[in-house]
């Protein structure tokens, strides 16, 4: 039906009652627990399966897209789901079973509904209480994964109890990681070992020096923003292409993620730019080929000045307002809780690490080009 990896026999063969997944970044655990719970579904008759996370939002940037891929990608599967309802992120099965994709605003909210399967993604954005409710809802048994930037409630709560497994994973789970990011996250060993204990080896950690903590979340752009700008980070096999806008309002910024995703040509992003109704972007200038290509599809494509300290220059600029960050804005506010200063011997360098960045460049650029003290721009015309 697909192809499985070490992580989908650990999970499925499991016999406690929750199966908690720790793992380091791409060991593909949120994967397979999706195949763990396929298979269930297809062969189990009238299952409710339930995968929660800390909103919709995320869980249609994770979860939901991994799930879709994996039915998409099956022409089995596909044959024995009966109906994907979209609008409700419910999939049906020919044997009566369904998995639906759910958030809870709290505890009370949780009460509602009972199932046989739970799985709660991205576990460090779901409040212990809301969790609680739902596992006592559950009959049969719960799954659990997160990368473990640092310890919460599972750790507290739940590690170390009788009915408790704990599945430790790093990218050497997945045989279908590209090498190109295993160079990558190998890589974090040389600039911050703490870093590269979470996410190339799935160990608990707790990430010191970051770079931004004036920011919050928000709902949504005030009404009255000015509209700032909207900066571009190229990407495309390994790294996203990624689009944030900016406004501001009352002295303070308002930041929204609107595209982050990885294999878009650039016909592909103008059209996807298009969609979201944004004509004229601030990008990366070392790619002026994109640039000019983004041009000639109608989009008012234009390349950032960097100064010999630019990405210093940039960070300080956003680190002189208050950010608020939209809640749909999942990737950008991923990169932030863990964007950090490089370390030495336990000192803090003057040089950020270059990794899980993509939505913060493109929010640089528009720092360094509409922001006080930034160093204008060129353009293609």
């Amino acid at each position: 039906m697909f192809t499985t990896g070490v992580l989908y026999k650990a999970n499925l063969d499991a016999k406690e009652d929750i199966v908690v997944n720790q793992g380091g970044t791409s060991s593909g655990k949120t994967y397979s627990i999706l195949q763990v719970l396929f298979t269930f579904a297809v062969s189990q008759p009238n299952l409710v399966i339930t995968v929660a996370g800390q909103d919709i939002p995320n869980l249609k940037a994770g979860a939901l897209r991994d799930a879709i891929t994996i039915w998409s990608s099956s022409e089995e599967l596909k044959q024995l789901v009966k109906e994907y309802n979209k609008s409700d992120r419910i999939f049906t099965f020919q044997s009566g079973s369904i998995i639906e994709f759910k958030s809870y605003d709290d505890a009370q909210d949780a009460k509602n509904g009972k199932r046989d399967y739970l799985f709660i993604n991205e576990a460090n954005g779901v409040r212990y209480d809301v969790f609680n409710e739902l596992y006592m809802r559950t009959k049969v048994k719960t799954y659990i994964d997160y990368n473990p930037n640092e310890a919460f409630w599972v750790h507290e709560k739940l590690l170390g109890q009788p009915n408790v497994k704990l599945l430790i994973s790093d990218y050497r789970h997945n045989p279908f990681i590209d090498k190109k990011l295993v160079e990558k996250i190998e890589n974090l060993k040389e600039v911050d070992l703490e870093l590269w204990k979470v996410y190339a080896r799935g160990m608990t950690g707790k990430i010191e020096g970051l770079v931004f903590r004036n920011y919050t979340r928000c709902s949504e752009i005030p009404k009255d923003a000015a509209l700032v700008g909207y900066g571009l980070d190229f990407g495309f096999t390994n790294d996203p292409s990624a689009c944030v806008g900016v406004w501001r309002y009352n002295g303070e910024l308002y930041i929204k993620e609107f595209v982050y995703e990885r294999q878009l040509t650039n016909p592909m992003l103008a059209d996807k730019l298009k969609e979201q109704g944004i004509t004229s972007v601030i990008a990366d200038s070392s790619e002026p080929k994109s640039i000019q290509e983004l041009f000639n599809c109608g989009i008012n494509a234009s390349g950032v000045k960097k100064g010999a300290d630019s990405v210093r220059a940039g960070l300080n600029l956003l680190k002189g307002y208050k950010m608020n960050i939209t809640n749909d804005s999942i990737n950008l506010l991923r990169e932030l809780a863990s964007y950090k200063w490089k370390q030495k011997n336990g000192e803090m360098l003057n040089e950020v690490i270059g990794m899980n960045d993509h939505a913060i460049d493109a929010l640089r650029y528009v720092a360094l080009t509409y922001l006080q003290g930034g160093f204008g721009q060129y353009s293609f015309s």
